[in-house]
């Protein structure tokens, strides 16, 4: 099996409503958001396939978490900050947004974008349908990450 990782960057906050200490506070990170894909044979140019596919199926959602604020829609302080700032508050329905759950949220929104992405036929770059998302792995801090995959 062939793989490869592309990786974004985003500055992400989170709230955890739950947690026992500080992290229940609006605190931020420079999230690593890593997008590893697999195939058993490479293509026609000796590649999984092209690294841009990548920015060009999924770069716009996750821009959306960029400098947003990731909420339980359970934290009282959830309807005051969502009507503040409105898109840049994200909301989690009743979940603590964790790295954890950050990880699947975007495995789940990546795999369907890339689906999406493959099945186009007005793209520069061809996505095959065998490429599989194998994982994402999402960085807290430059010690700290948290993955989902199949």
């Amino acid at each position: 099996m062939f793989r490869i990782c592309k990786t974004l960057e985003i500055e992400n906050g989170h709230m955890l409503a739950r947690h026992p200490d500080a992290c229940r506070f609006p605190h931020g990170h420079s999230r690593k958001v890593e997008i590893v894909l697999e195939a058993a044979e490479l293509d026609d140019n000796g590649m999984v396939c092209d690294f841009k596919i990548v920015k060009d199926a999924v770069g716009e959602f996750l821009n959306t978490f960029d400098h947003a604020l990731c909420m339980n829609t359970e934290d009282p302080m959830y309807p005051t900050l969502k009507a503040a700032f409105g898109e840049r508050v994200i909301a989690f329905e009743n979940t603590e947004p964790t790295t954890e759950v950050l990880a699947k949220t975007f495995f789940d929104t990546i795999a369907k974008g890339l689906a999406d992405y493959a099945a186009r036929s007005d793209t520069r770059y061809r996505l095959r349908a065998e490429v599989r998302l194998a994982s994402v792995r999402v960085w807290e801090t430059s010690s700290s990450w948290a993955e989902y995959s199949l």
